[in-house]
């Protein structure tokens, strides 16, 4: 990504629909439509998942879960066919379809290098936080004979400091978003390991 990808706005969806918010088959008819990658794919079924999750460990209620659920699922969903246009296209769409102005905010807000748009809310810094570092330990997943099962927060660790294992993770955006959601980076790790969506 390149910081062309600023999106030099402030102010996403409309007041007015707060509470709006898509079914979850229609974000996956919206990601099958707009998405060929499968890994991507699943990248952002596992975000999805691990907003989901920890806004049913705070206590949120089900619409709050699923308010979550979607802006994980759909934070990457123009990235396959528009990759010179990420985030600003899902950013269009979802605002077209009068969703919560919630979800496209923390959609905005998930790459603030990249987009200018700070994370402000709690949603907003967890899907920060949640995107990289489930990319990374994912990719280690698959390289353990055992998956995710026993892995331990000292081997994830050990690859974040290897830069050459998924390069392509961005480490000082791991530490950035645990840094602003108040969160060790031990603790996002094991949130991550102990509720992580399996392939």
């Amino acid at each position: 990504m390149e910081l062309t990808h600023d999106l030099k706005r402030s102010d996403f969806g409309s007041k007015d629909d707060l509470g709006s918010i898509m079914t979850e088959s229609e974000a996956m008819q919206l990601l099958e439509n707009w998405v060929e990658n499968e890994k991507l794919v699943f990248h952002m079924k596992q975000v999805g998942h691990l907003m989901k999750v920890y806004a049913l460990k705070k206590g949120y209620d089900e619409k709050e879960q699923h308010l979550w659920f979607v802006a994980g699922l759909l934070h990457d969903a123009d990235w396959d066919k528009w990759p010179d246009e990420h985030c600003r296209k899902i950013i269009e769409e979802l605002e077209a379809r009068n969703q919560d102005p919630r979800v496209i905010k923390a959609i905005a807000s998930h790459g603030p290098r990249f987009f200018g748009v700070q994370p402000e809310s709690e949603m907003d810094k967890m899907l920060y936080a949640f995107d990289e570092l489930s990319g990374l330990i994912h990719a280690y997943s698959l390289m353990r004979p055992q998956g995710y099962e026993s892995m331990e927060i000292k081997g994830v660790k050990k690859r974040l400091k290897d830069k050459s294992f998924a390069a392509q993770v961005s480490r000082e955006d791991i530490a950035d978003a645990s840094q602003r959601a108040g969160i060790s980076l031990e603790e996002l790790i094991q949130f991550v390991i102990d509720n992580q969506l399996r392939s």
